[in-house]
């Protein structure tokens, strides 16, 4: 019943998206990588901006790390951004010959690519029937047989991928199964507010027929986030250039630029004959700060915000 009410809802509704328009294992690829986290209104201007700066997975193959970075800018999770340059490499084995995966578990070896990115591209490339469950999933069917599983948990998830997997062994396409219920989840079975009434498997959904939807999926409680204060300066030179560092470490931001941070130093006095100067110096915390274009180097979202706000062609 799952099977087919979800196969023939989706026929009715599924959104138009570019990649689904011609699915192609690197359009396919490139916008699940970027889904991840993400929702398709922000993604779409993101997909088509790095398309046209790497329209192959050939041309991103050949990229730098910073390219490749900066065209990711804005999207945040920038290590999804290294590890598709680094897949890009697996795949594009030498020059004459680009060879993409096939099965979950192909698709699952490359950099950056999970159980649920790997099932959603082999079932819709390949026809595999393996069930996708990322929170859109989980938050529909939690609902549907109303789970206290946590599925921020790979346990939880791949539970109700096996649970799932008698659905997908009956439905006609694999592909459209899968994607069919991601869509209820992104657009009818939504957090807040789930439109019930548009929903293909409202009649078998068990917490709707108590009223507890809002009580799913269950969620572990969220511990309040540390608050990290620094005071960072904004320097331009006469071409324009702003004084940048780049994050070299390892971590979320590797490879992006930041403005400099300061560290207070020291305060001086000064008379003068008509006034008294108080004077509080800063010390800079990095000696490797560089005058840079920054319509070329990566910035972390933080730098493009302050230096949006004050020159908003940044």
């Amino acid at each position: 019943m799952i099977a087919n009410a979800l196969e023939s809802w989706f026929a009715k509704v599924k959104r138009p998206m570019p990649w689904r328009r011609r699915p192609s294992p690197y359009f396919c690829w490139l916008s699940e990588i970027m889904m991840q986290q993400t929702t398709y209104a922000a993604v779409l201007p993101y997909y088509e901006r790095f398309l046209k700066r790497f329209p192959t997975v050939e041309k991103l193959a050949a990229a730098k790390e910073g390219e490749v970075l900066k065209a990711w800018e804005g999207l945040g999770y920038y290590a999804r951004a290294r590890n598709l340059l680094k897949a890009a490499k697996e795949v594009v084995r030498d020059s004459a010959r680009t060879v993409w995966p096939r099965t979950a578990a192909e698709w699952a070896a490359l950099p950056g690519v999970g159980p649920y990115t790997a099932a959603a591209l082999a079932s819709v490339l390949s026809g595999e029937r393996t069930p996708v469950v990322d929170g859109n999933v989980a938050r529909v069917f939690s609902r549907v047989w109303k789970l206290k599983d946590d599925f921020s948990k790979l346990p939880a998830r791949a539970k109700l991928a096996a649970r799932l997997r008698p659905e997908i062994e009956k439905c006609r396409v694999p592909g459209d199964f899968n994607q069919a219920m991601m869509e209820l989840g992104a657009t009818v079975c939504t957090p807040k507010s789930p439109a019930c009434t548009r929903c293909p498997l409202a009649r078998a959904c068990a917490s709707r027929q108590d009223g507890t939807q809002a009580d799913y999926p269950v969620k572990a409680k969220k511990k309040d986030l540390p608050v990290r204060k620094v005071t960072a300066i904004i320097v331009r030179d006469a071409k324009g250039r702003v004084l940048l560092v780049q994050n070299r470490e390892g971590g979320l931001l590797k490879g992006l630029w930041e403005l400099p941070t300061v560290e207070q130093a020291a305060d001086v006095t000064q008379d003068f004959t008509h006034f008294k100067l108080e004077q509080t110096n800063f010390r800079a915390m990095r000696p490797d700060a560089e005058f840079r274009n920054p319509k070329v180097v990566p910035l972390t979202t933080a730098t493009r915000k302050a230096l949006s706000a004050l020159d908003s062609s940044w």
